[in-house]
């Protein structure tokens, strides 16, 4: 990660408060994801490391989503070697992770200053390292990322481990120059299985942390190249030699550390962090007390020792009291090593040995070349070559071929020889063999079927596919019920590139059916209305002066109200006009018997039997008092 400095005024987001409660006083530090800056949490009044995602993540829906989940499970991992995570969030197109504040610099910086440790200096960082690691294994977390730019040594001469689980959100992300960038910087470290299958454990992490204590023990990486893919191809395809066979004098039992954390295959590594940290304490008991960085004799005071200490340091580990800003660089490397103090001895024997040794070395390997046993050639190009054509361009110059291992090409078919090792034009003898890496053709993984999912279901298999969600859209469907996988784009079975998207449609379950106007029409009618159109139905009754009996009156819920399939709506059915009591009119008025009846909704007719109406009295009527007849009936009275 790439320092500035003086930019409180050329930064934009300087002087800015985030999300209300993150005020920016100073940029730290600019890498490939994410600019840093040194922040105070106004609310918890606290000096905090505030990461910022470059916009060109930020814009990643997929990527956030990820960095989100990310950041929350790594902010459950509390370990004194863990950079603490307080929170994250989002303001406006800012996407960031507030963390702890750890003034100091990084292991890349000390390497940097340096150019490599002792091997006692080596494991007192890695130390702590390997705990935080072995903290986070037991929690079933996995950083993934473990390089000398994520260990932070502290002024007060702690170490602490920085971006647990944020290089899986970073995998997700779209490639782009930013993400190249990172992708340089990550590479060295990476596990032979992250860069074949994209897939990492625990003992992902104990292979980093051996390239970790190379580097450290060797000032450099086990393999370099120019591009990200030579790099990452020789991490498949090559051991990590040994640190003494790059710098002299360096101690077998580093050499062991190295082979075992590294091993190609993970089954041979380390299970986890535990037990790389159980062999590196054993093997610090054998090294001499760290030294600080630059200084080759004895002579520093305890005030200037430059050695990380652990805040549970072994029972006799080195941890001079009052110890001084570890790791701020304040010894710069000596130009020469100091010679030691002490009468000189004067030595002969050694160049003429070294001269003599030379010399036999020199005339045996003459007198080999002599008899023809060192004969050379060179490898010739068989990449595009089938195994046998390559077998027959081989054999003619002593060389026989091997198959080695595979690899995915988009350019060279399934089968053919992608390289070799040693790489074309090298220098070989005769009878060498020459290891071919064949091509596994172009890399293409299978939409999984994704059907009857739940989003979360569906996002775990196409992940697990080495294949990423995209667009995902909501649509009705008769057959899928609600917030399951529909369809996805490109279908199952389709083969697509790694990291391509597959967009899902989730079901909204069935279409919602409007009620239809069922006013007057007869029950069976209504009903089988009701049915087809996939709803319920139940019935009630009343009765209505104006719709005839065995016809609905009104339906609830009420015509033109839209409902969820397979709702039930209630029909009212008409059972006619209301009852009525026949009074009893004898000898009432023929008037106000004429206004009881009409008062009562029913119709009269009236009468006179003998011609005329002497008394104007009802003398008969038609329905008998007391009998229950429907509104509007018609009834007759005889008047006299």
């Amino acid at each position: 990660m790439e320092t500035s400095a003086g930019t409180r005024s050329t930064d934009a987001l300087v002087g800015r408060v985030i999300d209300g409660r993150y005020r920016v006083d100073a940029r730290l530090a600019r890498g490939g994801m994410a600019t840093v800056y040194e922040a105070l949490d106004l609310r918890l009044d606290r000096v905090v490391a505030l990461k910022v995602m470059h916009a060109s993540l930020a814009d990643d829906a997929t990527f956030v989503s990820r960095f989100q989940r990310e950041a929350k499970s790594a902010a459950r991992l509390s370990d004194p070697h863990v950079v603490a995570v307080y929170d994250q969030g989002e303001d406006g197109d800012l996407v960031y992770l507030a963390m702890e504040y750890v003034p100091g610099r990084t292991v890349r910086d000390v390497l940097r200053e340096h150019g490599k440790l002792s091997a006692e200096q080596a494991l007192t960082i890695l130390d702590p390292v390997l705990q935080a690691l072995e903290a986070a294994h037991r929690a079933g977390f996995v950083h993934r990322d473990v390089k000398p730019e994520n260990v932070l040594l502290t002024d007060d001469g702690r170490v602490k481990v920085a971006d647990f689980g944020l290089a899986r959100a970073i995998s997700a992300a779209t490639s782009s120059a930013a993400t190249q960038g990172l992708l340089i910087g990550t590479v060295a470290y990476l596990s032979p299985e992250q860069v074949e299958r994209g897939v990492a454990d625990a003992r992902s992490d104990v292979y980093g942390a051996g390239i970790l204590l190379y580097e450290m023990v060797t000032g450099t990486v086990p393999f370099a190249g120019e591009t990200p893919l030579s790099v990452a191809y020789q991490h498949v395809n090559a051991a990590v030699p040994v640190p003494s066979s790059i710098r002299a004098g360096i101690a077998p039992a580093i050499d062991a550390l190295v082979a075992r954390s590294t091993a190609r295959d993970p089954d041979n590594r380390y299970a986890d962090a535990a037990g790389f940290l159980q062999d590196v304490r054993e093997a610090k008991r054998a090294l001499p007390v760290p030294r600080p960085f630059g200084v080759v004799d004895d002579s520093a005071s305890a005030a200037t020792l430059i050695v990380p200490l652990a805040t549970d340091a072994l029972p006799g580990e080195y941890a001079p009291a009052g110890a001084q800003a570890a790791y701020r660089g304040d010894t710069p490397p000596p130009d020469k090593p100091a010679k030691a103090k002490g009468p000189k001895r004067k030595r002969r024997k050694g160049p003429i040995a070294l001269l003599i040794v030379l010399l036999l070395a020199a005339g045996v390997a003459g007198g080999a070349w002599y008899l023809g046993v060192g004969k050379t050639v060179q490898v010739p190009t068989v990449a595009g070559l089938t195994e046998k054509q390559a077998q027959a361009k081989l054999a003619p110059l002593g060389l026989t071929l091997a198959v080695g291992d595979e690899a995915f090409s988009e350019t060279v078919a399934a089968g053919d020889i992608i390289a070799t090792d040693p790489d074309v034009g090298t220098d070989v003898r005769e009878g060498s063999t020459v290891t071919a890496v064949v091509s596994k053709g172009p890399e293409r993984y299978e939409v999984p079927q994704v059907a009857g999912m739940s989003l979360t279901e569906a996002t775990a298999a196409i992940e697990d596919s080495s294949l990423v969600v995209g667009t995902v859209t909501k649509d009705w469907s008769e057959k899928v019920k609600k917030d399951l996988v529909i369809s996805s784009s490109p279908k199952s079975t389709t083969s697509l590139k790694k990291g391509q998207e597959i967009d899902l449609v989730l079901s909204k379950g069935p279409a919602p059916v409007k009620i239809p106007s069922l006013s007057g029409q007869t029950k069976d009618a209504a009903t089988s209305a009701l049915t087809g159109a996939g709803l319920k139905v139940k019935y009630a009754e009343d009765y209505s002066k104006k719709v005839a009996e065995g016809r609905v009156i009104s339906s609830n819920p009420k015509s033109g109200t839209t409902v969820p399939k397979g709702s039930t709506v209630t029909l009212v059915i008409s059972k006619g006009p209301p009852l009525v009591e026949m009074p009893d009119l004898f000898r009432t008025d023929e008037q106000e018997a004429v206004k009881a009846l009409k008062a009562l909704g029913l119709k009269v007719t009236v009468t006179y039997p003998i011609g005329f109406t002497p008394f104007g009295r009802v003398v008969e009527q038609s329905v008998k008092a007391g009998t229950q007849i429907p509104w509007g009936t018609t009834v007759q009275i005889n008047v006299v």
